[in-house]
């Protein structure tokens, strides 16, 4: 078996975060600026703490990902008992973090292999990719094929989330202000979802019981689900989640849905009130086909 170490950074969350600590996976955290103050995300701030401060501030904060110089120090240390390294990252499209893992990835000599990923995700979705990155890793003959094992999940990975404040969604520039400004009179909730990458409003919601239920709708879509998490924005269950852990216990019978609470980093991009959800769909073998 290939000896292969995955990279991550901390804006990555995770259905189950015990699964991972099995696995050679290496966290390097982000920097949150808020109110003027830097903490390093997950070591200096927890998200429930992150989420009370940011909450306070009327514009989002500064979200700061690993350095080149740090991604290079961390693949030069790695390169010595490794065959390989996976590095994945929050899209492309939002963080500088895929463009400092290239960067710091070119300064890397040897014959270790680095694979620098971008998810076109972020928060679970990333977390999800990190976990297909683990299995292949324990489950493959080379290196190579891990490593293509995760390229082509990345277009397996849905999310969307239903935000129920929209002042991060206008600063971050993802809203018009005249569509904030009416959203917010009219008492609407953006429904978001990453599409190539880029957080895009689909469309809009009232009422809770229309977010749970277009939440169910979006995953009643998927015939099979590799992974599914509910993202939510405190630690405890709350009570849209348990409406629809039941609702998807009748739609499908088996299967778990856990949920979590979205990173801090997520949070600077859609605000501390939102519900989302996020999916791994199962990869179709073309023998899955009747001809």
């Amino acid at each position: 078996m290939p000896r292969i170490h995955i990279v991550t950074d901390s804006g990555a969350r995770f259905s189950n975060p015990r699964l991972v600590r099995h696995f050679p996976v290496t966290i390097l955290p982000n920097v949150i600026e808020i109110a003027g103050k830097r903490y390093l995300e997950g070591i200096d701030i927890e998200p429930e703490e992150a989420f009370q401060l940011i909450s306070r501030q009327g514009s989002p904060p500064l979200v700061e990902p690993p350095s080149e110089y740090d991604f290079a120090e961390l693949y030069a240390r790695l390169s010595h008992f490794c065959d390989a390294i996976i590095s994945v990252h929050p899209s492309r499209e939002l963080s500088d973090s895929w463009r400092n893992g290239r960067l710091a990835a070119q300064q890397v000599s040897g014959d270790c292999e680095i694979a620098v990923v971008d998810s076109q995700s972020l928060c679970a979705g990333q977390g999800m990719l990190i976990r297909v990155a683990a299995r292949a890793a324990n489950e493959e003959d080379t290196a190579e094929a891990v490593i293509q094992t995760v390229r082509q999940a990345v277009n397996r990975i849905y999310s969307v989330y239903c935000v129920d404040n929209v002042d991060f969604l206008r600063a971050n520039g993802f809203m018009k202000p005249s569509h904030a400004v009416l959203a917010t009179h009219l008492g609407i909730k953006p429904f978001v979802g990453l599409e190539e990458g880029k957080i895009i409003v689909i469309e809009k919601v009232r009422t809770r019981g229309e977010v749970i239920e277009r939440l169910v709708e979006f995953l009643v879509e998927f015939t099979e689900l590799e992974d599914a998490v509910v993202l939510q924005d405190q630690t405890h269950i709350t009570e849209e989640t348990r409406l629809m852990q039941d609702r998807l216990a009748l739609e499908f019978p088996g299967q778990h849905f856990p949920f979590t609470m979205y990173s801090a980093t997520m949070a600077s991009y859609l605000g501390t009130q939102a519900t989302g959800v996020a999916v791994l769909e199962r990869a179709v073998d073309v023998f899955d086909y009747d001809f």
